[in-house]
């Protein structure tokens, strides 16, 4: 079975609930999927009691997307789910805020090698979330459970 494109797995994303009601917005996820864009758009109704970032919404804005994009860049024969993950709250978001996601030839070389006896292999990914200015509003790290598929004998 044919995996979807990146474009259509963009476009689906913008328009799930959890996203679209949270006010978080995919603006890009290359084709090669190494890369993704995603912001949370600050409007009236994903405003917390004192005006700011919901602390649950600059969380889910970082969510699928490190496991999604290793999963594509690695293909079929891996198996790779979320873990574990962890979020620092550095200052409070009062304006629109990005994340930007990277996967890099050394990390899939490195989950390869890892992998390659069978095992499992667990990696934390680190993003911050920004204004568009580049100020830091939060830090999160996600750890992902990765393994290659068994083989059929």
């Amino acid at each position: 079975m044919r995996s979807p494109s990146a474009r259509a797995v963009r476009r689906v994303m913008n328009l799930w609930p959890p996203f679209l009601f949270a006010g978080i917005r995919v603006l890009d996820i290359s084709s090669d999927w190494r890369t993704a864009h995603v912001v949370l758009r600050k409007r009236w109704y994903n405003r917390n009691y004192v005006g700011t970032h919901f602390g649950g919404s600059l969380f889910a804005i970082t969510d699928p997307f490190w496991m999604v994009l290793v999963l594509n860049c690695l293909g079929d024969g891996y198996i790779v789910w979320d873990k574990a993950a962890e979020i620092d709250f550095i200052a409070p978001g009062r304006e629109d805020v990005y994340a930007q996601f990277r996967v890099d030839d050394a990390v899939l070389d490195e989950i390869r090698a890892a992998t390659a006896s069978g095992d499992k292999y667990l990696r934390w990914f680190s993003t911050e979330i920004t204004t568009a200015g580049g100020d830091v509003i939060a830090r999160v790290r996600k750890q992902l459970h990765v393994r290659e598929k068994r083989r059929k004998a």
